[in-house]
């Protein structure tokens, strides 16, 4: 083959490889990521309308609402949320060789501008938000979602049952208001049973870890198992049963006989405390205890609890007591907050056709078409003025 021929038959081969890569990209372009996707005509409206909603609710609770970088240094997260949860964050080089990391998280991010930027603001902070967070969650996940938009409020800088309470109030009225308190669940738990019994088995970090996942998955055989090695069968039977108890009142009552360690005991005494402030208010029927919903998430340090609602698989929101979080920025203070998923919610008034956001729609649009551009604007702009909803029709307008 002559030097013509080699250079013609490379050029060849360079050209169909550009080809090749073409339909790949062509083809890849095609399809969204794994794990993301568009929104669309009645669900966008919904999801607006509940943010709408929400929103005005906090607003009415005196939160100030607060937007939050999309970017920001990985090490944050991996302060706030613990190494195991942050490291599911999406991860790159800054140009200076620091590791920054896609937002996992809002609470992270509010706790820090709560100490520096709010810092001589007047406490307790009333801070609320609306934003997408991104995690690299496993396929297999339950709520698999690799970017989920969060609703969510934080106070900061009081340390009593009345914050709790306040955050909790809050959760029942977007209820109430989106037709969901019938048939919801909100479950509570306090960190500090869990982090009892760990202290007394002198777990370390990797066990407390594995431990927590086996509570939090009910998975009461394998629990007793993994215990084995810390404390005696009766003790591990006792532990396990954690896992099982559920319910009202009584659940603490039966807590309190399989649990003796002190820290544990304030744990209970915390729930106990707060469980009598919710029958006071008549709202027992939607909150529920329960030992065995453990958070995955380093920075809870009190209270804890899930939000599920009938007919959404899975749950709907959860929050939680996070005091000691600001240290990681200067002064540490008391601080709970609590995050309703916009996804779940969403999709759970979209099926059910009596809720109240479902139900509605938009007006009726005036169609208005006509021949001169000019006169087409015109009117168009004039109903506009007046409210209307319309549609533009081009169809009889010269080219």
């Amino acid at each position: 083959m002559d030097h013509a021929q080699d250079a013609r038959a490379t050029a060849k081969l360079t050209h169909n490889r550009i080809q090749n890569d073409l339909v790949d990209m062509s083809e890849t372009l095609s399809r969204i990521p794994a794990g993301m996707r568009y929104y669309g005509g009645r669900e966008a409206q919904v999801r607006r309308a509940v943010e709408a909603t929400v929103i005005s609710i906090f607003a009415g609770w005196s939160y100030e609402e607060i937007a939050t970088p999309t970017i920001d240094y990985y090490s944050l997260f991996e302060h706030g949320m613990g190494h195991s949860q942050a490291h599911r964050a999406f991860r790159f080089s800054d140009t200076d060789g620091r590791m920054l990391a896609i937002r996992p998280d809002v609470t992270s991010l509010v706790a820090r501008a709560a100490a520096t930027i709010f810092a001589e603001r007047p406490r307790p902070l009333r801070l609320c938000y609306v934003a997408p967070v991104f995690r690299r969650e496993p396929q297999s996940h339950a709520e698999w979602r690799r970017e989920s938009n969060q609703i969510g409020c934080e106070l900061i800088g009081s340390n009593n049952g009345v914050s709790d309470m306040e955050l909790l109030a809050i959760v029942y009225e977007v209820l109430q208001r989106l037709g969901l308190n019938r048939g919801c669940s909100i479950t509570l738990n306090d960190v500090e049973v869990f982090n009892g019994i760990a202290e007394q088995l002198k777990l370390d970090s990797a066990a407390r870890d594995e431990m927590r996942e086996l509570v939090d998955t009910r998975n009461t055989a394998d629990l007793e198992r993994f215990l084995a090695p810390y404390a005696p069968a009766e003790a591990c039977r006792d532990f396990a049963r954690l896992t099982q108890l559920s319910g009202k009142r009584e659940s603490l009552n039966d807590a309190r006989r399989l649990l003796r360690n002190a820290r544990s005991q304030a744990g209970l005494d915390r729930l106990e405390g707060l469980w009598s402030v919710i029958e006071s208010q008549q709202l027992s029927d939607c909150f529920e205890i329960d030992l065995g919903d453990v958070s995955r998430l380093d920075y809870y340090t009190g209270l804890t609890f899930r939000i599920y609602v009938e007919g959404a698989g899975v749950r709907i929101g959860s929050g939680g007591r996070y005091d000691g979080l600001t240290a990681s920025f200067g002064k540490a203070e008391p601080a709970v907050g609590f995050v309703f998923e916009l996804d779940a919610l969403t999709e759970l008034l979209i099926e059910r056709a009596g809720s109240i956001l479902a139900a509605e729609s938009a007006p009726d649009a005036t169609r208005v078409t006509g021949r001169d551009l000019s006169a087409l604007f015109t009117v168009a702009r004039e109903k506009r003025a007046l409210g209307e909803r319309v549609i533009l029709d081009f169809s009889g307008v010269a080219p």
